[in-house]
């Protein structure tokens, strides 16, 4: 049986609700900020929930000219301009590597949803005369991003779009992360992207009464684990990591950020938008991860959760989170940064990814902010971290769930 390979994180990249660049976003989190503010990319007067994590002050121009901009959809801006700060993090020079051994693995859970509904109002409201623009499929197609990333570098190894809802960019990490160590790949970029700040896309998950009409007071809407929460903050924004070989990251003097040493996906077979009670699926997807890794549930020190502030949804997955590390569970630190960033779909599990990965590296244990009572249903011996904190942390666990039941659990362990 061949022996797998081990895989490091080299270079990171992020546009998020919190800034447009990795030591921007990660300075925020430190900080303890919210990123939600009044929805500006469309009229929103009548909904009614009238606020938004949205990204701010994303410059195009600094990325492509005019006329490359309009054949793509503002989610593959996201999604490039986040690849090219990680490759440029990671240092890797274009010109030396081998191209045929670099993929991109990149997801997204809507994909060019704003094209999308921008054609079909523009359709609805003319005479019934077709005038779709060219470019509205490979605008809207959600596996764009990854192959326009691969054609701007010229990446010809692996390369597709994994979908599991709000799961997607940690299921593209995992699936990047057994590429490599089965050998198929030296590097992948990989994470995801999302942009559902759309009338369509604020209204369906209203309609769901899945997000939070905090309209009086935003900056405190999204509050993970609080009694009184009342649903999710919807964010945009995209993730990027580099993995990469870990002797193929070495040989090029790469600085190496983190070691990933298990992942792991299940399903909850249960429900199309509620997680199972219990949280089963999500404790299979936990200890399937730390079996990969080949660890003890109790050499986890710090948690990045799922955490959107449902009502529903929190409480199932810190009971699997309880199941999972029974007595040690006071011993993990657990934190919802979505508290801070919104719930940026199918590109939260990479921004989290970042997250956890920089708390890796400072000993730092961001807050779960705007959390004021816990809600009774908690279960007991919950370490939820409510103010920052430092810690020595040297194996964190990022946590996703997606609609339709879908889990995807990835370990980062301290490189020395």
């Amino acid at each position: 049986m061949k022996q797998l390979k081990r895989v490091v994180v080299t270079g990171l990249g992020a546009i998020t609700p919190l800034g447009n660049d990795v030591n921007t976003f990660w300075n925020n989190i430190k900080a303890g900020k919210s990123g939600a503010d009044w929805i500006t990319k469309f009229d929103a007067s009548k909904f009614k929930t009238r606020f938004a994590c949205e990204v701010k002050g994303f410059d195009t121009d600094s990325y492509f000219d005019k006329k490359e901009a309009r054949k793509m959809d503002i989610v593959c801006h996201y999604s490039i301009a986040a690849a090219d700060e990680a490759i440029k993090n990671a240092g890797l020079d274009l010109e030396k590597i081998n191209k045929e051994r670099v993929g991109v693995i990149w997801g997204s859970g809507n994909g060019g949803i704003t094209t999308f509904h921008q054609q079909v109002v523009e359709f609805a409201l003319g005479d019934g005369t077709p005038k779709f623009n060219p470019f509205l499929v490979p605008k809207m197609i959600v596996d764009m991003a990854s192959g326009l990333i691969a054609i701007r570098y010229g990446f010809m190894g692996p390369n597709f779009c994994p979908v599991s809802a709000c799961a997607t960019s940690t299921s593209a990490i995992i699936e990047a992360y057994d590429n490599i160590r089965l050998g198929k790949a030296d590097i992948i970029v990989s994470g995801g992207a999302e942009a559902p700040i759309v009338e369509s896309g604020v209204g369906g998950f209203s309609a769901l009464k899945a997000l939070s009409t905090r309209n009086d007071d935003f900056k405190t809407a999204s509050r993970p684990y609080d009694a009184d929460r009342d649903g999710f903050v919807i964010g945009e924004g995209a993730g990027a990591l580099i993995l990469e070989e870990l002797e193929h990251a070495q040989a090029r003097g790469a600085t190496i950020l983190a070691e990933i040493i298990g992942g792991a996906m299940s399903a909850d077979a249960y429900h199309m938008t509620a997680i199972h009670p219990d949280g089963y699926g999500a404790f299979l997807a936990m200890r399937n991860a730390v079996a990969d890794a080949g660890i003890k549930p109790s050499d986890i020190d710090y948690i990045n959760t799922h955490g959107t502030s449902t009502p529903g949804g929190d409480v199932g997955e810190l009971k699997a989170i309880k199941k999972l590390l029974g007595e040690e569970t006071q011993n993990a630190s657990i934190s919802s940064t979505k508290s801070m960033t919104g719930h940026m779909l199918g590109a939260a599990g990479a921004a989290e990814a970042i997250i956890t990965i920089k708390s890796l590296n400072e000993n730092f244990v961001p807050a779960t902010i705007n959390t004021v009572n816990l809600d009774p249903a908690i279960p007991e011996g919950m370490n939820i971290i409510l103010k920052p904190i430092s810690k020595s942390i040297k194996i964190a666990m990022s946590n996703t769930f997606g609609f339709g039941g879908h889990n995807a659990i990835v370990l980062f362990k301290k490189w020395d």
